[in-house]
């Protein structure tokens, strides 16, 4: 229930104790109502019958300020499920990160930055490609710019992008001996 001061001074009505305030009682408070409706299904019940200006308004208000329903409260999201940490990295440039940036506007014809993440480090290669790319383009620049300098990693998590779910790929990373660790697309 709301406190007095909002019963008396609030919105609803703009003065005493009013109709309004009796009808949200009668039909969010009441057995009849259950507090387990919420506000779209209180408004929808209201709206059966009733109708005044800010009507939706005031049963936001009614039901934000209705202490049962604030305190048995559930929670809609989905579970997460249970999250795994990645394992800490022995050595630098042993576990890396991929993505790709894409959308962006064109800077001397390249429109897509791939991005290679050392985990240990965190140290960054940044490296352009051309829209639309495939895997070879995309394997040559991982050769040419992340393997020349660094080998091989053991292990490369990366979201699940047509490139790195490409046979092409996963064979030329299993005769590595790479690891590759798929993850959904914006994980935490």
């Amino acid at each position: 229930m709301a406190p007095r001061y909002y019963a008396q001074k609030g919105p609803i009505g703009g003065g005493k104790r009013c109709l309004r305030w009796d009808i949200f009682l009668w039909l969010h408070s009441s057995v009849f109502g259950g507090h387990s409706s919420g506000d779209a299904a209180t408004l929808k019940k209201l709206q059966v019958v009733f109708y005044w200006k800010e009507m939706t308004k005031d049963v936001k208000f009614f039901v934000m300020w209705c202490e049962i329903c604030q305190r048995c409260k559930f929670d809609a999201t989905a579970s997460p499920g249970l999250l795994q940490p990645l394992p800490i990295p022995g050595r630098i440039w042993q576990h890396i990160t991929m993505d790709f940036i894409e959308g962006l506007l064109s800077s001397h014809c390249k429109n897509v930055i791939y991005v290679v993440v050392d985990r240990l480090s965190k140290y960054v290669h940044f490296i352009s490609l051309i829209h639309p790319y495939d895997v070879a383009e995309v394997t040559q620049s991982f050769l040419d710019n992340v393997f020349k300098l660094h080998g091989f990693p053991n292990f490369i998590t990366s979201d699940k992008d047509a490139v790195f779910v490409n046979q092409f790929w996963k064979d030329l990373m299993a005769f590595q001996c790479v690891q590759v660790q798929l993850s959904t697309a914006y994980h935490p």
